[in-house]
């Protein structure tokens, strides 16, 4: 825990829902909820408006029809997301060198490294504002929240504190130093960087319910019941004692390992097995880097020598032999092997330096899957060794997804099915559009990528490994 406070958190708001109502004006304040729209699909994110009724992330897409039923269920569009992340840590960037991504929509940044006096908690006050209205103003309209703490925990409890509760506004909180033991007192134990709903059980079958009970209880009490270095770590957590460094994420870097045969290979079984020792060699090199993956990639070069790759991108991210070995596996399956693979290869990518709870998966697609997925390939849906999507003449009518029609111009996919796809057409700025059908097939209309943003951040200089 540092004098000052110096580590900013920023988390934007409600993020893929934010997004999906920022570009379709006729969903501005109402719900809605991002996720897979299938029978077993999860909630990704739910509009503040959608909050309302009792929706959160990681519910199952029924329970929230049931609890929502006039909100907008779309299916997401991973694209458009990354676009605004790449504009928010482009913009953190120009803040400090030291900016730690968590995931697409929040991370922390190191002030220390900032043009500001760490000391003087209104000119940290003051830069925090203008930093969300900078990102307001370079999104287009995403709403923020920013804390600022003397740690990363408490930066994060900060930026907790800052959320709006009814959708009306965000703004900043900074917890000045001396004032940290109050400040988490009295929130419940999972506030505590760690604590699962397991762990939370655990805590609540002991009385613990607060940070203020976990401080207050005995350090043999915590060690009983959660071992040694997880008891010894909740302890120090709930003292607010958190030393841990803000680490740059921003160099690329990925590990990868390949195999080439002296002979093509076609049969299945030979094949999954040599993804499953290379899986198992990736996570081995990670782990030893410290660092935690987020996608997934799985390379094959045919019998002609093209190349192709596929990949999965997790909401989280894993250093898991298991996660990756299924999720290349599950790649692997949507290879077709009849014509011979001459190469094999397995990578990770996309690196955070924490392990983070995954509650879904997104595909390049836009979908959002409680499974892995595969991501699309940018440009359209083409055919090859790894299949064709199961769509209307290669194309795809997903639920909140650009499109383009060649008189009405552009809009976005109200909803699909029976070979008629609905439309409303309207787009980022503009007025409220009008619905009209199609048959699925109609050659005028076709998928389109999201309306691009004004400002676009300079391209980073990146490192391979």
């Amino acid at each position: 825990m540092r004098r000052t406070a110096s580590i900013l958190h920023l988390d934007m708001d409600a993020f893929f829902a934010s997004v999906e109502q920022r570009d379709k004006p006729s969903l501005a304040g109402r719900p809605v909820i991002v996720g897979g729209t299938g029978g077993r699909g999860v909630v990704a994110t739910a509009s503040y408006e959608a909050r309302v009724f009792g929706v959160h992330s990681a519910m199952s897409s029924a329970q929230a029809r049931h609890l929502a039923p006039h909100a907008a269920f779309l299916a997401g569009r991973f694209g458009a997301y990354r676009e605004s992340s790449r504009v928010v840590m482009a913009t953190l960037r120009e803040l400090s060198p030291l900016v730690e991504p968590l995931s697409l929509d929040e991370a922390f940044v190191d002030l220390e490294q900032a043009d500001v006096d760490v000391a003087d908690v209104e000119a940290v006050h003051a830069l925090a504002t203008e930093l969300r209205s900078r990102v307001r103003d370079r999104t287009e309209g995403l709403g923020c929240s920013v804390g600022v703490g003397s740690s990363k925990f408490m930066a994060k409890v900060a930026s907790e504190l800052a959320k709006p509760r009814r959708g009306i506004d965000d703004q900043v909180e900074v917890v000045v130093p001396g004032a940290e033991l109050e400040t988490i007192a009295p929130l419940p134990a999972r506030a505590i960087p760690g604590v699962g709903p397991v762990a939370a059980a655990r805590l609540d079958k002991l009385g613990l319910r607060t940070v203020g009970d976990v401080r207050a209880a005995s350090m043999g009490e915590l060690v009983r019941e959660l071992g040694q270095s997880w008891g010894t770590g909740l302890a120090a957590l709930s003292r607010a004692e958190d030393d841990r460094p803000v680490v740059s994420s921003r160099v690329a870097k990925s590990i990868s390992v390949e195999d080439t045969f002296e002979h093509d290979l076609r049969d299945r079984p030979e094949c999954r097995a040599i993804v499953e020792r290379d899986a198992g060699l990736v996570c081995s090199r990670l782990r030893r880097s410290g660092q935690f993956a987020r996608t997934i990639t799985l390379k094959a070069k045919m019998a002609d020598f093209t190349v192709w790759t596929r990949s999965v991108t997790l909401e989280g991210a894993t250093d898991s032999v298991e996660r990756v070995t299924r999720a290349a596996v599950r790649l692997l399956d949507g290879l077709d092997l009849r014509e011979g693979v001459r190469l094999l290869g397995v990578g990770v990518s996309n690196f955070t330096t924490s392990a983070q709870e995954e509650l879904f998966v997104v595909g390049d697609d836009g979908e959002v899957h409680d499974e892995p997925v595969v991501t699309q390939e940018l440009g359209e849906v083409a055919s090859g060794p790894f299949g064709r999507r199961r769509s209307f003449d290669g194309r795809r009518w997903y639920p909140g997804g650009d499109v383009v029609h060649e008189d009405l111009g552009r809009g976005w996919v109200w909803g699909s099915g029976h070979g008629v796809v609905t439309c409303r057409f309207e787009f980022r700025g503009s007025p409220v559009g009008r619905v009209r059908s199609f048959d699925a097939d109609d050659a005028a209309l076709r998928p389109a990528e999201p309306l691009p943003l004004a400002w676009v951040p300079p391209e980073p200089v990146d490192v391979e490994e």
